[in-house]
């Protein structure tokens, strides 16, 4: 356990109490009711606020909300994830989403406290936080690592570099003097939750995702932020953060 805060406040921290800090595009419709939670972003076709979280189903209907949810996504050509906690009624919903041809990858939160970075920095990595007047670097970035669209990303970065709450936090790595890697992080009231860690390929391997980490963790605890948590990709990223001293909390079903 991490001082101050239980395995359940941790899952809060990173799956639900981010929701607080997004920052929507003008095209954005967020749907939520007891028990769901769904946000759809046309502009952001290759994934990025195109997402459905749910606890419970009603069992009569889920099949048919099931299928109307994912036909909202593919009408508009966007690809979306739907995330499946533990826990998650009916039992079964992992199995109806698979049946439906959506793509199962395995996902872990993972949480540590902020302080006790020692870690230095690999030689030659260098790392800023992002302001308006170098946005276009952090958009080239993503939108090279992620194959993406960089001109929807640009007004995203834009709105969230200019929202007057700053809860978005963005950092470029440069590697001998060129930018090659970019993450992010949301600075909650209680915790700062990690997102969108990216590496150039060219780059991967010489520690600039170590070193985001470490600058994010540096960050938020000197903004007064005691805990850091991250939704991790089982396979990848979550094998990095554990030798980091991130601590598994729970696993989480992720469909695409």
């Amino acid at each position: 356990m991490i001082s101050g805060f239980s395995d359940d406040e941790i899952l809060h921290e990173a799956l639900i109490a981010p929701r607080g800090a997004l920052v929507p595009l003008a095209d954005t419709t967020i749907i939520e009711r007891l028990g769901w939670w769904q946000i759809v972003t046309p502009s952001l076709t290759r994934g990025g606020m195109n997402e459905i979280a749910c606890t419970e189903l009603p069992d009569a209907t889920a099949d048919a909300i099931i299928d109307a949810s994912i036909e909202t996504y593919r009408k508009l050509g966007i690809r979306f994830r739907w995330t499946v906690a533990p826990g998650t009624r009916p039992a079964d919903l992992a199995d109806r989403l698979a049946r439906r041809g959506l793509q199962r990858s395995e996902a872990m939160v993972m949480a540590r406290a902020t302080r006790g970075v020692t870690d230095e920095d690999a030689a030659g990595i260098t790392i800023d936080e992002v302001d308006l007047a170098h946005v276009d670097e952090l958009t080239r970035v993503m939108a090279e690592g992620w194959e993406a669209d960089a001109a929807p990303l640009d007004v995203l970065h834009r709105r969230m570099l200019a929202d007057p709450g700053r809860r978005n936090r963005s950092f470029v790595a440069r590697l001998e003097g060129v930018a090659a890697a970019a993450a992010s992080y949301v600075a909650l009231d209680r915790s700062a939750y990690l997102i969108g860690a990216v590496v150039l390929p060219a780059s991967r391997g010489r520690g600039l995702y170590r070193a985001l980490v470490n600058a994010r963790l540096r960050h938020a605890e000197a903004h007064g932020l005691t805990l850091a948590t991250s939704l991790a990709r089982a396979e990848t990223s979550a094998p990095i953060l554990a030798r980091l001293a991130f601590r598994a909390v729970s696993p989480i079903a992720v469909f695409s």
